[in-house]
């Protein structure tokens, strides 16, 4: 038992040390013992079964102003990457911009860069700027890879650290369910599970730069996520603001960072 609380700790440092990557713009070290090629590969089946078993929106002017808005952070971020040498990063990813008909207040980004925004988040993202806040915020989970470090750290946690490719051959159920809490996605696909206050924050700082980048002026966001604050009415908040606490510290979070942004913003 002595030996066995010695070399776990050991064993956790060597997995940390060894298997790590860093994410743009903040530079933070986060643990990676899965591949982007193996996440998206999961990702783009769960997306492809996701849309078959939902209604997609039938609205031209809200499916134009989601692609557009979704194309332009998207230019942002491969120019990001491209600039800072990066661009490897985002290779394998297969963009794609959906809408569905639901009156759900959310909106998601599985990793390769695969998109959903629900109808009954548009009335309060009021415009392009503040849906550029949603789109900024949730590509930005994908593109840092918090998916990836979630599920790296189950597969350490409950499956030993294994290799992926090992992990679906021998547990694939676990494997499964470790990859729908890995990016958010619960059991039920699109239901989202909250990422943890590490990523929340630098989902936002990296938002705010690639939404700025697009065009799109970041200052939206103190107003966006008041807006959001305000629709839980004292009631059960909506899926989007449960996943996504919109509290005081998390609009200051927003204000510190707003002048990096800025700095990336040209009207």
């Amino acid at each position: 038992m002595k030996l066995l609380k010695i070399f776990v700790p050991i064993i956790l440092l060597a997995f940390t040390v060894y298997y790590c990557s860093t994410v743009p713009i903040t530079g933070r070290s986060q643990l990676s013992l899965v591949s982007a090629s193996e996440m998206n590969a999961m990702s783009f089946a769960q997306y492809g079964e996701f849309l078959q078993q939902n209604k997609l929106s039938s609205n031209k002017s809200d499916v134009e102003m989601v692609r557009r808005v979704g194309s332009n952070i998207q230019r942002a971020v491969e120019t990001y990457f491209a600039k800072n040498n990066l661009s490897k990063e985002l290779a394998g990813y297969a963009w794609e911009f959906n809408v569905v008909e639901s009156e759900e207040v959310n909106a998601w980004c599985m990793p390769g860069g695969k998109v959903v925004v629900y109808t009954g988040i548009l009335p309060i993202t009021k415009d392009e700027t503040g849906l550029a806040v949603v789109m900024g915020h949730e590509i930005a989970h994908a593109v840092a890879q918090h998916g990836a470090e979630r599920m790296s750290q189950g597969l350490l946690q409950e499956l030993g650290g294994v290799a992926l490719s090992v992990a679906l051959a021998n547990e694939p159920q676990e494997t499964q369910s470790l990859f729908y809490t890995a990016y958010g996605v619960g059991t039920t696909v699109g239901v989202m599970l909250p990422f943890s206050r590490t990523h929340e924050s630098e989902a936002d700082r990296l938002g705010l730069v690639f939404m700025a980048m697009a065009g799109y002026d970041p200052t939206a966001a103190v107003d966006f996520w008041t807006r959001m604050s305000q629709k839980s009415g004292g009631g059960a908040p909506p899926e989007f603001l449960s996943t996504h606490p919109s509290d005081a510290t998390r609009i200051a979070d927003i204000k510190k960072h707003l002048p990096e942004a800025l700095s990336y913003y040209k009207k």
